[in-house]
């Protein structure tokens, strides 16, 4: 039996555009999961949601804290999330279109 794999250019690059698309998810569902938690919507001794939360945060955090440095709170407002959201977008049409050529 042969098995033919057509990997081209486009299909890498649709590879590698599916991993930053995952990754800018993963950051929405932590950015929302912290502000319902921070509002009290956890349930008591709910152990699926600790563990949720910390591979959210084990996954999203170290690439915010970059943001979090230069970026101060505004208030109780933190605009780091959306800064990492749009320049992670940037490199990843920057990225895609240069393997895509």
């Amino acid at each position: 039996m042969i098995f033919s794999l057509a990997v081209t250019r486009v299909d890498v690059a649709n590879y590698v555009n599916a991993l930053f698309e995952v990754y800018i998810i993963l950051i929405f569902v932590y950015i929302l999961l912290n502000l319902m938690f921070s509002l009290g919507l956890r349930l008591p001794y709910a152990r699926w949601s600790d563990i949720l939360l910390t591979f959210l945060r084990d996954v999203c955090e170290p690439y915010l804290r970059i943001f979090r440095r230069f970026i101060p709170t505004i208030g109780m407002f933190d605009f780091s999330p959306m800064i990492a959201i749009i320049l992670l977008y940037v490199a990843d049409r920057i990225v895609v279109n240069a393997i895509s050529g």
